[in-house]
């Protein structure tokens, strides 16, 4: 599909545009909607092929795949009155809409993708979560970093659970640089130390021949301190863990349901 259109101009869909145009020979033309203005402005000026459109009818007006990129909460009154044509396909990026959630919004019965691209697309560098498979949006997220399609939304849900834990991971990084401040280390070094060993960590897992609890301990040694920590602080709330994530994956499957 060479004519894209985006509506929605947030994070992802800067990280879109940027993974299929920067430095690309051949990229698509790509049309985004107007809200957002500073930042569709931005990219219309850096790339040739993208331009901005009047409104949202004129993004789909213009577009072979129809890019749903708005947030979840603000679907309804984005989306209210565009028109879809029957040889167009779209791609929702709005976590927890089901397919028929999107084409009862659209009124449309034409093929409804699901996706969960990751700002890491923009360095195609990332592997995005499909449902169902569609050869043409499967063939785009593969110039990303390649695509995963999977047979239901319940497992999409599954992957979308996943995701969710993203944050924790930062804030989780951001406390230990925050205790080692609280014992008189400078926040700066701290911080720098703490991205840099966990920098590391990134690398190792572009090791696939090896399983994540192999990785684990490959790096502890036994009574040593890193099992220390992990048994003090990890697996007594293992289960709490994945209390957590089966509640967030039954919240995704309830139509109607925005997750926060």
């Amino acid at each position: 599909m060479d004519r894209i259109g985006i509506i929605g101009v947030g994070e992802l869909g800067r990280a879109l545009v940027t993974g299929w145009c920067e430095g690309v020979a051949d990229p698509p033309l790509i049309t985004l909607s107007p809200r957002g203005a500073r930042a569709a402005a931005e990219l219309a000026g850096r790339y040739p092929g993208v331009r901005v459109g009047a409104d949202n009818q004129e993004v789909a007006d213009r577009s072979d795949l129809v890019v749903l990129a708005v947030r979840p909460q603000d679907r309804a009154q984005a989306l209210a009155g565009l028109r879809i044509r029957d040889d167009q396909v779209v791609l929702s990026v709005m976590a927890g809409v089901t397919v028929d959630e999107v084409r009862e919004l659209l009124g449309t019965a034409v093929p409804v993708v699901r996706a969960i691209p990751l700002p890491a697309v923009r360095e195609r560098r990332s592997v995005t979560v499909t449902c169902p498979a569609h050869p043409a949006v499967d063939a785009l997220f593969d110039r990303l970093g390649g695509a995963l399609p999977v047979a239901d939304e319940a497992t999409l849900d599954v992957f979308q659970t996943l995701t969710s834990t993203l944050t924790t991971h930062y804030w989780y990084l951001a406390t230990l640089t925050a205790w080692a401040a609280g014992q008189g280390v400078p926040a700066e070094d701290a911080d720098r130390y703490v991205r840099g060993l966990f920098q590391e960590v990134g690398r190792t897992l572009g090791d696939g021949s090896r399983s994540l609890r192999q990785l684990a301990g490959d790096h502890e040694t036994p009574k040593g301190t890193n099992e220390r920590i992990r048994t003090t602080w990890f697996d007594p709330r293992a289960e709490a863990l994945t209390e957590a994530l089966d509640a967030l994956r039954t919240d995704l499957g309830r139509p109607g349901v925005d997750p926060g």
